[in-house]
């Protein structure tokens, strides 16, 4: 038998702890009628027993889960990114004073809210990020391998590929000033680097072999500039895309737009603000460099605009728009069933 029991609010906040969870909730008019804490194997108890209401939390890990779970209790869940809660944080800080501010932020008409996720999708991103740890796990051993040899006059060439090549001709050479310890740390240094590749090329198999399945990411992939990779780690991240009211807010929540600083009507841009999620960011960047230097313009439409874009703007600006663009139709493809890039010829002029 629980000792507290729901009394009825219709808005609940959440403050998210590793064992304990502070819940306020609040009445129609806003006014907090209730203070609790709970353990983690007694939380969900709580709202099993309350009407159905709606239920605030910051975005951390932990709440994706909890949201599923109420979700399937009938409750209307809002996951609000922690820095929009922040100013609803009165006075002095602790973890009930963190629930009410999360339970008054949630009313508001025009706060931003975090998707829920489903599992498919944790597990998606969660394969994205481990393979991005290894690779740069694998470029922090190659950068450490290459200065040990420096440290011993042996100068090899930069890149990945070449380095391995460099690094067996380098070890087999019995005439450098490499000492036998250290001739023995970097074959067993050679060794984790070629342990580390295997598991980046089986992580990167399994992502294509998800996104070959995947209608949505099959059509994702007819867009210029967005590979296996890009295309499931936007389903990973954005899903359906329905929480982006236009094409430019994905853009916008990617990072890929200018900063503004505007005041007396006085318009001011920026660089872009490198808000959101930075490992989309950089994989859409690499593929619009990608289409900017290989994509055949005679045979595309966007190879007019870029044409254009070069001829008043810098390469890299030239590349950030084009991966703004990029995620704008990405966003027609995520939100219209069967919608696809068609690669039209440019019009004559």
């Amino acid at each position: 038998m629980l000792r507290n029991k729901p009394k009825g609010a219709v808005t609940y906040g959440i403050d998210i702890g590793k064992n304990l969870f502070h819940v306020v909730g609040v009445d129609a008019d806003g006014k907090p009628i209730q203070k609790v804490k709970f353990r983690r194997d007694t939380v969900l108890q709580f709202f099993e027993r309350a009407e159905s209401a709606t239920v605030g939390m910051e975005a951390c890990p932990g709440s994706q889960w909890l949201a599923r779970k109420l979700q399937e209790r009938g409750h209307t869940v809002r996951i609000v990114p922690a820095q929009f809660v922040k100013p609803y944080v009165k006075s002095n800080k602790n973890d009930i004073i963190d629930a009410a501010a999360i339970a008054e932020a949630v009313t508001r008409p025009t706060m931003r809210f975090v998707e829920v996720k489903k599992p498919e999708q944790v597990d998606l991103q969660a394969l994205h990020r481990i393979r991005d740890q290894m690779v740069r796990n694998r470029t922090r051993l190659i950068c450490q391998m290459r200065a040990f040899c420096l440290e011993y006059g042996v100068a090899m060439r930069q890149g990945a590929g070449v380095f391995k090549l460099d690094l067996q001709r380098v070890l087999a050479d019995e005439g450098n000033d490499l000492t036998p310890t250290m001739r023995r740390l970097l074959g067993d240094l050679a060794d984790d680097l070629a342990h580390l590749e295997k598991r980046v090329a089986a992580i990167s198999r399994e992502i294509d072999a998800l996104a070959a399945c995947n209608d949505v990411a099959r059509r994702l992939t007819t867009i210029p500039g967005i590979g296996a990779l890009g295309a499931t780690a936007l389903l990973a991240a954005v899903g359906a895309g329905h929480q982006f009211t236009k094409a430019r807010d994905l853009a916008a929540w990617l990072g890929l737009v200018p900063r503004q600083h505007s005041t007396g009507g006085k318009q001011t841009l920026l660089g872009i603000s490198k808000r959101g999620n930075p490992y989309i960011r950089r994989l859409l960047i690499h593929g619009a460099r990608s289409c900017v230097l290989h994509l055949d313009r005679s045979r595309d439409r966007l190879g007019r605009w870029i044409d254009q874009l070069q001829q008043r703007m810098h390469p890299n600006k030239v590349t950030v728009a084009l991966a703004a663009k990029i995620a704008r139709i990405a966003w027609v493809v995520l939100t219209k069933p069967g919608a696809l890039y068609e690669r039209r010829d440019p019009a004559m002029v």
